[in-house]
């Protein structure tokens, strides 16, 4: 199967969730890619001559040859259309209304909870950090994570859909940024996050991040 020359651009340490995201998209896909880095903390990526300053100036960047994309789940979505099963690998739902229910699951941890993400950064996932106790904010909307997760999670099955797809990664980072801190949630989420944890694809990532945060 010959494909286009891919390019994704990450964060310089690997922490940025949503390029873990694209990268085990990708790796799950079974796409050859090369990576390139942008130092954040520098500021490099507001630097006109940056491939993604004409865009969000943010990473993710995905290059399919002259093609480029910003935000994670439009990449996701890209990536399943233009290498589209059964060619290429399914990193979403076959079912219609699974598929949905995916992308409603990755668009809401990108726009909701943010006191967990702002009070539980991803050097808590990727690097170890602890932090401080959950604020009365960080706890509600721990609550709410934790109690839609238990509704759209059938018990004894260990993806949401009954076969992986894209959002188990991203919902199991976020569900990792309280565990890993030694937050309390309930065993059933504890164990989700641990399986999802242990994709080839996931650990491929956790390898570089471990490589990068030093």
């Amino acid at each position: 199967m010959s494909q286009p020359t891919i390019t994704l651009w990450s964060d310089a340490n690997f922490f940025s969730p949503y390029v873990m995201s694209v990268y085990v998209a990708l790796k799950e896909k079974g796409l050859s890619f090369t990576l390139q880095t942008v130092d954040l903390n520098s500021g490099q990526n507001l630097q006109p001559g940056w491939k993604g300053y004409d865009l969000t100036r943010r990473v993710p960047v995905l290059a399919v040859d002259d093609f480029l994309l910003t935000e994670s789940s439009a990449i996701a979505e890209y990536l399943e259309d233009r290498f589209a099963p059964p060619t290429w690998e399914r990193i979403y739902p076959h079912d219609l209304e699974k598929r949905a229910r995916a992308r409603q699951i990755q668009a809401w941890i990108r726009s909701d909870l943010m006191p967990i993400r702002e009070e539980r950064s991803t050097d808590v996932v990727f690097a170890g950090v602890k932090k401080a106790p959950l604020t009365e904010k960080g706890q509600a909307a721990a609550q709410k994570l934790i109690a839609a997760v238990e509704n759209l999670l059938p018990v004894g099955q260990q993806n949401l859909f009954g076969e992986w797809s894209i959002a188990d990664t991203d919902l199991a980072l976020m569900l990792n940024r309280l565990i890993l801190n030694g937050d309390e949630v309930p065993e059933r989420l504890q164990e989700y996050a641990a399986f999802q944890w242990q994709r080839a694809s996931v650990q491929r990532f956790l390898a570089l991040s471990a490589k990068h945060s030093g």
